[in-house]
């Protein structure tokens, strides 16, 4: 079977390396000629919104899949006439637009955050009193790793406009800002005949916006059953098949609220390579090429760290004890995903451990690399 991925970043390389022992093989679409998923495999070069292209790409395969969202409505609609597009263009159109996304995962009977609609400076006003004054600015379109958001601390007239002129004038959403105890997400997989396999709920640390790192099994989660319950209804919801990661903040009182969700495999699933029967990469392959669903049982604990913006030494990473590490090949620079490092174990204090000795090692390196950039 060929498959067509959307998208040549490190998560369709780990499609990709989950696939081809399966007999699969691949071709991607991606603008950069460096794309990590490209290197040695298949790559259609060119822009997503390039119609010759699309057809290039299309020819002779057997399914088709994308790797993230930023990918427009004609590309979707023309790719969908000529291949079959698992997950379906309904999954991609409900994360276009943040106000649509909320309010989709209302119809689906998931609770939100407080929010409201901001498109003038003076909708920005009305919305904070509607809101309340602990809140966050977010663009409704094109906004990931933090990008695109500015947290509203001051409510005179000077601050308000400089928030609106951060984001670019665009259309925004105003959302509460959620006092939570702790960040989760959901993973799951829906096949074609509609059934859900969810892996173990993940606990979630993110600083600036960016993931940094995920612990699964989470322990302790009153509302674990209403949590999956939400991201089947959301799967359903969509029609969706292949993967897909709900985010939710686990409020201090126990309840939950949905941030937002990813229509793809996910990063804060990435410690099911080693974690899990079966990884994420692999059950969404499974899914759209509409195989038996693997078993999403995790093995022990996990923890999965994020390399951003710079890789420590290998031989400083391989010192944490069960420490398995995936580099993406891809140019360091600030904020950017490197790759990311798991260790599993069947203790989970050993796993919490080998958590705070791989944050000690990113942030030794990230700390001499900043000296370096200085002197």
């Amino acid at each position: 079977m060929r498959i067509g991925v959307l998208g040549g970043g490190q998560l369709g390389l780990m499609l990709a390396e989950a696939g081809e022992p399966l007999g699969f093989s691949f071709r991607f679409l991606d603008p950069n000629p460096d794309a990590p998923a490209g290197r040695g495999r298949e790559l259609v070069c060119a822009a997503f919104d390039d119609a010759e292209a699309i057809d290039r790409f299309a020819d002779g395969l057997d399914v088709a899949t994308f790797e993230f969202e930023n990918v427009g409505p004609e590309t979707l609609a023309r790719l969908e006439r000529l291949v079959p597009l698992r997950p379906g263009v309904r999954s991609l159109e409900m994360k276009h637009d943040r106000l649509v996304e909320k309010r989709f995962l209302q119809s689906c009977g998931l609770e939100v955050p407080r929010y409201a609609a901001v498109d003038s400076e003076d909708d920005l006003a009305t919305a904070v009193a509607t809101v309340g004054s602990s809140s966050i600015l977010k663009t409704r379109r094109f906004g990931y790793d933090g990008k695109g958001q500015v947290r509203i601390d001051r409510l005179d007239e000077a601050s308000l406009r400089a928030a609106w002129e951060e984001t670019g004038r665009a259309p925004c959403l105003l959302e509460e800002l959620v006092e939570f105890r702790r960040e989760l997400s959901v993973v799951l997989v829906r096949g074609l005949d509609g059934k859900c396999r969810n892996w173990p709920i993940g606990e979630n640390l993110h600083r600036g916006g960016i993931l940094r790192r995920t612990v699964a099994p989470v322990e302790g989660v009153a509302a674990a059953t209403e949590a999956r319950a939400w991201a089947e209804a959301l799967a359903n919801g969509l029609d969706h098949v292949g993967v897909l990661a709900l985010e939710l903040f686990e409020r201090t009182d126990g309840s939950l609220a949905a941030n937002e969700f990813a229509p793809r495999v996910h990063n804060s699933g990435h410690w099911t390579i080693e974690g899990s029967q079966t990884s994420q990469f692999e059950n969404h392959l499974r899914a759209i090429a509409g195989l038996p669903l693997g078993c999403t049982e995790a093995i022990g604990h996990a923890v999965m760290a994020n390399l951003i913006g710079v890789c420590p030494p290998t031989a400083r990473m391989l010192e944490v004890a069960g420490a398995r590490i995936h580099l993406y090949g891809k140019a360091a620079r600030p904020g950017r995903k490197l790759g990311h490092v798991t260790a599993v174990s069947a203790d989970r204090e050993d796993v919490l451990a080998a958590g705070v000795a791989l944050e000690a090692v990113i942030e030794a390196s990230t700390t001499m690399s900043a000296v370096g950039e200085r002197s």
